[in-house]
C-alpha cells in the first residue's frame, strides 16, 4: 500500500513514511493510493472478533509489508491493554438509543483509541529505523492529552502540544499540563483553536525547519489516526448486526475537525453497510452550512459548552474534498487557492447532491445540548458529555442511529451540573487531577515565537 498527497506534490510513499511524515510536504494530507474493499464474507468473520483482533485485520489492509504481521498484532494488543473496559469500545443501550462508548482509555476520550496505537507505532519505527521525532500538534481539548499519554516517556520523542488559553475545560487542561515527563511540553496560545492550528500548519509548511527539526504530526492529519478510528465503526456494526451484511447502521458523530466523521466515511467506502452519517456541530457550524449550501466559509469561533468542537477550519475536510472531486489533486489545489483568495470553497450543484447523499448535518445550540443531557439522564440515569449530547440532539430524527459517546461526562462537569444539578462521578484516571502539580508555557499566536520556543527547548536537551 502506497500513500499520496491530496495536493499531488508528494511522490508515493509507504505506510511507515506516511506515518512519520504526518502532513504532506506539499501542504496536503496523505491518503492511500487505493481504498481496500471488504467482502461480505469478511464482514461476517470480522463481526465475531474482539476489538484488538479486529483492529489488526483492518490495519493490516493499509500497513502492507511495512510491518511484520506479528509485530503489528503485538503493537495493537499493547495499545489497548490500558483500556478500562474489556471491549475497548462497547456499545451500550440507554434511553432508547445505542451509545458507542469511546471513553474507556487512559484520558477518558475517544482520541485514546487512535493515539495509544500511534504512540506505540512511533516508538516501534524509531527503534527499528533510528532517528528521533519532535511531535507538534494543536488541540481543542482531548487530542492533546491523548497524544501526550500516548508518547510520554518514550525514547526518541519530544512532544509540543498547543491549546487555546482559557478555551478548554479545566479537566482537559490539567490532563495535559500535569504530565511532567521531560519529553512533554505544553503551550497555552493566546487565541482560539484555529489560531493554534494555524501556527502548527505554518511550521509544517516551513520545510527547512520541519526537516531540520524532524517534526511529526499526531493530530488527525496523521493518516494512522484516521485508520485507527475506522475500526470502531466496524466493531459497533458487528455488535449490532451479528455480521449480517444486509443490516445497515447509521452513526451520529460530534464533529469539529472532521476526522472522526471521515473515519466513518472511510469505513463506508471500504464496504461497511453504513446508512446515514450524521454530522453534529455546535454553534460553530461551518460543516453544517457546507452540507446545506455547498459553501465552506469560516466565521467567528464561538465558545460553547462543547469546546472540542469550537472550530471553524476543519483540518480533515481536505481529505473528503479529494474524494468528492474524484481524487483529483489539481481540483483540491484550486479549492484551497479559492479559500485563500476569496475566503471560501464552493462546490457545484452536482457535487452538493453527492455531499447530501454522504452526510446529514445539524447544528445544536447550548440550550439544546443541556436539554439532551437532561432528557437522557431523566429517562435512564445515563450521563453523557456535552459533545455526545450534541450528537444525540442532531440525531433526534434518526432514532436508530448509534451515538458516538466521545468523552466521559466527568471531563465536562460544568455542563453536566448545569443540566442535571450534580456532577458525573469521575473515572479513576480523573480523580484528584485538579490538585496535581502542573507545568505550561504561554505564547502569543505568532509563528516566530513558537519556532523560537521549540529551538530553545531542543537546544536545552528537551
Amino acid at each position: 500500500m502506497r500513500y499520496l498527497s491530496t495536493r499531488g506534490g508528494v511522490a508515493p510513499v509507504g505506510f511507515a513514511d506516511a506515518v512519520m511524515m504526518g502532513l504532506g510536504t506539499d501542504g496536503g494530507l496523505l491518503v492511500p493510493e487505493t481504498i481496500p474493499r471488504v467482502a461480505p464474507e469478511t464482514l461476517r468473520a470480522w463481526a465475531r472478533l474482539d476489538f484488538a483482533d479486529l483492529a489488526t485485520e483492518v490495519l493490516a489492509l493499509y500497513v502492507g509489508d511495512a510491518l511484520p504481521r506479528a509485530d503489528l498484532a503485538a503493537l495493537v494488543q499493547r495499545a489497548y491493554a490500558s483500556f478500562a473496559h474489556p471491549e475497548v469500545t462497547p456499545v451500550v443501550s440507554a434511553a432508547g438509543r445505542h451509545w458507542l462508548e469511546l471513553f474507556h482509555g487512559p484520558t477518558a476520550a475517544f482520541k485514546d483509541v487512535a493515539l495509544q496505537l500511534l504512540g506505540n507505532l512511533f516508538e516501534y519505527l524509531l527503534v527499528r529505523d533510528g532517528g528521533c521525532l519532535n511531535i507538534l500538534g494543536a488541540t481543542s481539548g482531548d487530542t492533546g492529552s491523548a497524544a501526550i499519554y500516548g508518547v510520554r516517556g518514550k525514547a526518541g520523542i519530544q512532544i509540543f502540544i498547543l491549546h487555546p488559553k482559557g478555551r478548554v475545560s479545566p479537566v482537559q487542561e490539567r490532563q495535559m499540563t500535569t504530565v511532567l515527563d521531560a519529553n512533554v511540553h505544553n503551550i497555552a496560545v493566546a487565541g482560539t483553536f484555529d489560531d493554534a492550528q494555524r501556527l502548527v500548519k505554518t511550521l509544517f509548511n516551513d520545510l527547512p525547519f520541519k526537516t531540520a527539526r524532524q517534526l511529526g504530526a499526531v493530530n488527525s492529519i496523521n493518516w494512522a489516526r484516521i485508520l485507527a478510528q475506522t475500526v470502531y465503526y466496524f466493531y459497533a456494526w458487528g455488535r449490532l448486526s451479528g455480521g449480517d451484511p444486509s443490516t445497515r447502521a447509521s452513526f451520529a458523530v460530534p464533529t469539529g475537525n472532521f476526522g472522526d466523521i471521515f473515519a466513518g466515511y472511510l469505513a463506508r467506502r471500504m464496504g461497511l453497510p453504513v446508512g446515514r452519517l450524521i454530522i453534529a456541530t455546535n454553534r460553530n457550524d461551518i460543516l453544517t452550512r457546507f452540507v446545506a449550501t455547498g459553501r465552506y466559509r469560516a466565521g467567528a469561533v464561538y465558545q460553547t459548552l462543547s469546546p472540542a468542537m469550537d472550530i471553524q477550519v476543519a483540518s480533515n475536510f481536505e481529505r473528503y474534498l479529494y474524494y468528492l472531486h474524484d481524487e483529483d489533486p489539481g481540483a483540491v489545489r484550486a479549492l484551497f487557492a479559492s479559500m485563500e483568495q476569496k475566503g471560501e470553497i464552493a462546490v457545484d450543484a452536482g457535487r452538493l447532491e453527492r455531499v447530501q447523499a454522504d452526510f446529514t448535518a445539524s447544528a445544536v445550540s447550548d440550550a439544546d445540548c443541556l436539554a439532551a443531557i437532561r432528557a437522557v439522564h431523566a429517562a435512564a440515569g445515563y450521563i453523557i458529555c456535552p459533545h455526545t449530547a450534541v450528537a444525540a440532539q442532531a440525531a433526534v430524527a434518526h432514532p436508530d442511529a448509534v451515538i458516538l459517546a466521545t468523552a466521559h461526562p466527568a471531563k465536562f462537569n460544568e455542563a453536566v451540573i448545569a443540566a442535571i444539578g450534580h456532577p458525573a462521578p469521575p473515572p479513576p484516571c480523573l480523580e484528584g487531577l485538579l490538585e496535581r502539580e502542573y507545568r505550561c508555557a504561554e505564547l502569543p499566536a505568532d509563528p516566530a515565537a513558537l519556532r523560537a520556543f521549540i529551538e530553545q527547548t531542543l537546544a536545552a536537551g528537551g
